[in-house]
């Protein structure tokens, strides 16, 4: 090629990339920051390939995406970048190379990993100008919430349930993070109901997905004997337990019989005629109660069949009591040859197998037969077994837009939290609510009380193979001119509680994990070590653990800060009264059946400590209040009042 004919082509591209952004840039204030932005995606599902798209066409320059998850059937009905030929590919690496060629001048690196790796700490957040969230799932949004803190990088977080919508930006200091109000857990139902006495459909999905299938098929449930004894601890009939346990063991059994001949009859023969026979013999359970029918193998064959089928709909069809039958046999045999075929890898449900839907449709609806529920066909358990809430392609792609626009204004805020442009953000809303769908709000001032953003974090460079848990100690009471942390008695930090995660490793009365490295007490890079002033009266702060610097001698500790830039170990603020009085919550509020606890660190009991090998749970150290607001996908209460939630359309939680 010659130099006239490189230089036309050079011009040419130079006019078309021009050409392709004039658009964006005539309607986007301050256009040119986003492109010259680095930006973190989190998430690459059905907001994310819409974020990504709005970036590529932006012409932002710089983008990282980060998606541990896998493409399926399921999710080519709103995540347009990918086709069927992608299925079980990584959803990070198809979404970047499609969205790359909409703008040839934008680079997308994708990573198929999960955000929660240790090689996502603290200095990777940190080169970022900003953090998009597009996740699915809370334990995620949290820990990337928490990270953004930590930084003190913005974030835009953002999430869609059918038809509804928002967008929240968060910026340290100056507005609400996620965590400052609590998110409501996934509904659980209790054992004995979900085992003896349901009553609605949902009952019999569970059981059959959590219970049934995974007895015959999946992990052993070391679980299952605890659930039980808080059963019967907390005043369940002890003749119904006892049953309980007693299936459990007959069930064990079967499940080495699977893959010979007949093991289909027995299963059903145990599950929906003799452990329903056993509990009819408790006859001070039915007395308030409707009994429940048996169905035997032989006489459910024996019926005609009676399916109200619809051609092509298999998913739509209602079947009769025979067809269930031989769609619980089939599917049964279908999975028992691939759990035969490698029997040390446990096989786990997902909605798109298959068989696992059969099994748990056919499993559920014999159930529902015997205690005279509702059936329902497969497409309803498929919804109710995945935790699939509708997902709606327009509603990703609006709010994806929304989100974009308000990332344009956080970029406006420095990483030190200078609020004049930032506030120009808004928490943005889709939902029907007046004469509007889409409405935006001022976000709200960060929550005094807020276990997260509140807090303190202080990077710290070491070996945890070569750091003892003594010698970090020993640095935070060093007085900072001698680069400690200076969290001495004189600082009023008296009594520390030292957590990783939820677990207590030490405290003034529980030496015994000083000597030990951090490794020892599995406390690794891109882990935080929580100190917690156990009176209560200090703010917690948060070591981040990063990796150790060039020439950092074995055992030493290094603060990643200037002295200048250590944030002061001041007390926790103090909440106002009329937030502390439980008398207060909206009437609706108290009925929920969720603890409502003061937000303020949990002194925790000595019974709970880390032991020799640093695995024993223990109570947590910065606890939410956990105010009982939103679904069970994690709403918060701006999301309540305007009727929206924050997931990605089809959600499953973990």
């Amino acid at each position: 090629m010659t130099a006239e004919v490189a230089a036309a082509s050079s011009s040419s591209h130079s006019s078309a990339s021009t050409q392709r952004l004039a658009h964006p840039t005539a309607i986007l204030p301050n256009a040119q920051a986003l492109r010259d932005a680095k930006v973190l995606v989190v998430g690459a599902g059905g907001i994310g390939c819409e974020v990504l798209k709005n970036l590529a066409l932006v012409g932002v320059k710089g983008v990282q995406v980060i998606d541990l998850d896998t493409i399926d059937l399921s999710n080519l009905n709103r995540q347009f970048l990918f086709n069927k030929s992608h299925i079980k590919k990584s959803k990070a690496l198809v979404a970047s190379a499609v969205a790359s060629s909409f703008n040839p001048s934008i680079q997308i690196q994708p990573q198929h990993a999960n955000i929660k790796e240790p090689q996502f700490g603290y200095e990777f957040f940190k080169t970022f100008d900003v953090v998009l969230n597009a996740l699915d799932n809370l334990d995620a949004r949290r820990w990337v919430n928490r990270m953004c803190i930590a930084t003190n990088v913005p974030l835009v977080e953002s999430g869609t349930t059918g038809f509804l919508g928002q967008v929240q930006p968060i910026l340290k200091g100056v507005m609400a993070c996620y965590d400052c109000t609590e998110k409501q857990t996934q509904k659980t139902f209790p054992v004995c109901t979900i085992r003896s006495t349901p009553t609605t459909p949902i009952h019999c999905v569970v059981w059959a997905k959590t219970w049934l299938f995974n007895q015959l098929f999946g992990e052993d449930d070391e679980t299952e004997g605890a659930e039980l004894d808080k059963a019967e601890a907390d005043g369940g009939n002890s003749a119904e337990i006892s049953a309980l346990r007693k299936e459990a063991l007959e069930m064990s059994n079967l499940r080495s019989s699977l893959g010979t001949e007949g093991a289909a009859q027995r299963v059903f023969d145990k599950v929906f005629k003799n452990d329903i026979e056993r509990l009819l013999s408790m006859e001070e359970m039915w007395k308030n109660r409707t009994k429940p029918t048996p169905i035997t193998y032989a006489d459910a064959m024996a019926t005609a069949a009676d399916s109200q089928t619809r051609k092509g709909l298999k998913d739509q069809t209602q079947l009769g009591l025979k067809e269930t039958v031989d769609l619980f046999e089939s599917s049964l045999n279908a999975l028992a040859l691939r759990s035969a075929a490698n029997p040390s890898e446990p096989l786990s449900f997902d909605k798109d197998d298959s068989d696992a839907l059969d099994f748990v449709t056919a499993s559920s609806n014999l159930r529902s037969r015997i205690y005279s529920i509702e059936t329902k066909n497969r497409f309803d358990i498929k919804q109710m077994a995945g935790n699939i809430i509708p997902a709606i392609a327009s509603t990703n792609a609006i709010i994806s837009g929304a989100l974009v626009l308000q990332t344009v204004h956080m970029l406006g805020a420095t990483r030190k939290g200078a609020a004049a442009t930032s506030l120009k953000a808004r928490d943005v809303m889709l939902g029907r609510s007046n004469r509007f769908v889409l409405t935006g709000s001022a976000p709200p001032k960060p929550n005094p009380a807020c276990g997260v953003c509140q807090d303190l974090y202080i990077p710290v460079s070491l070996d945890p193979r070569t750091t003892s848990l003594g010698a970090v100690i020993s640095h935070t009471r060093l007085n900072r001119e001698e680069s400690g942390l200076g969290m001495d008695d004189e600082s009023g930090y008296e009594e520390l509680g030292i957590y990783e995660g939820s677990r207590l490793l030490a405290d003034m009365d529980f030496e015994d994990n000083h000597p030990k490295t951090l490794f020892d007490l599995g406390v690794e890079t891109g882990k935080f070590l929580t100190l917690v002033d156990e009176d209560g009266k200090k703010r917690t702060v948060h070591l981040v653990l990063c990796a150790p610097r060039d020439g950092l001698r074995a055992g030493e500790i290094k603060v990643l800060l200037e002295a200048d830039e250590l944030p002061e170990l001041s007390d926790r603020p103090k909440l106002p009264e009329a937030e502390k009085d439980e008398s207060d919550l909206e009437d609706g509020d108290k009925d929920d059946g969720f603890e409502v606890m003061e937000a303020m660190p949990t002194l925790v009991s000595k019974k709970r400590k880390a032991g020799d090998d640093g695995t024993e749970n223990g109570a947590g150290q910065s606890q939410q209040k956990k105010r009982p607001v939103g679904d069970e996908n994690g709403d918060d209460s701006r999301q309540k009042r305007h009727k929206a939630g924050p997931n990605e359309g089809a959600i499953e939680l973990d």
